[in-house]
């Protein structure tokens, strides 16, 4: 009996295809079969070698190529015909990125399996704009928090304790309940004049970068047509970014004179 192959659970990073770290890149060029998602660049997928399958998996809010299950019951399938599979995923397959789920189905059906972690969202979209998830004197803590379950949901998202027990709130999924999220934090005793950083498209060529406050964040977003992908930052460091832009204006005025 053939004995199974391996699958390779990665993380591609946060959009920029050269934040892929080195032992994701290798298992891509030595894969057979690669299961990608939506946000994966197209450029990774050239790095696989000529003859790997790909397969599109990928899900956008309301329309999912295939479902979760069966993406599980292809990965069994593939590796028990004996192939070296990837399973690429954007940002970091353990943060919002149902990874742990692929894993228990891997585990519970004996195949081998690797997780090779990727930046998330949250680091690199925020650094990338020029926003520290922390900062001395600013914040000492952070969470990262799906935006996606403000109404109706089974377990919904505690923002009574996340508007105070955290410094900086590195929101995903968020941009279609901007306006729920912003009442509920507000609700919940959180400023107004709280800073709000919106970065779409974190780390890519097509990065757009805004800033407001926690209470016009919502007419931001409608105004610029802010879409997914897109991260929201709530807390004081996002003044930092405003000082950075300040010192590099500063540099370009006397460098430039």
């Amino acid at each position: 009996m053939k004995p199974p192959g391996m699958v390779s659970i990665i993380g591609a990073g946060p959009g920029d295809p050269e934040l892929i770290t080195v032992k994701a890149m290798n298992r891509l060029r030595e894969a057979e079969v690669v299961l990608y998602d939506r946000l994966v660049s197209e450029e990774l997928l050239a790095y696989a070698g000529p003859f790997a399958e790909l397969v599109y998996v990928g899900k956008a809010p309301g329309r999912h190529a295939m479902p979760q299950e069966e993406i599980e019951r292809w990965l069994i399938r593939y590796a028990m015909d004996g192939k070296r599979v990837v399973r690429l995923k954007g940002g970091d397959p353990f943060v919002f990125g149902r990874g742990g789920e692929e894993a228990l189905a891997l585990a519970a059906a004996g195949i081998p399996y690797e997780v090779i972690p990727g930046i998330t969202s949250a680091l690199g979209a925020a650094a990338s704009a020029g926003v520290p998830l922390t900062h001395r004197g600013a914040a000492a803590s952070f969470a990262c928090v799906t935006g996606n379950r403000c109404h109706g949901d089974q377990t919904p998202i505690r923002w009574d304790l996340l508007a105070h027990s955290v410094d900086t709130l590195a929101i995903y999924m968020g941009v279609s309940q901007i306006g729920a999220i912003r009442e509920e934090l507000l609700r919940h005793g959180k400023s107004a004049s709280t800073p709000v950083a919106l970065i779409e498209r974190g780390t890519t060529c097509r990065q757009r970068t805004f800033t407001c406050t926690l209470d016009d964040m919502h007419k931001l977003a409608a105004a610029v047509k802010l879409s997914n992908p897109a991260l929201i930052v709530v807390g004081e460091v996002v003044r930092v970014r405003e000082q950075l832009q300040l010192f590099e204006h500063q540099a370009e005025v006397y460098y430039g004179s």
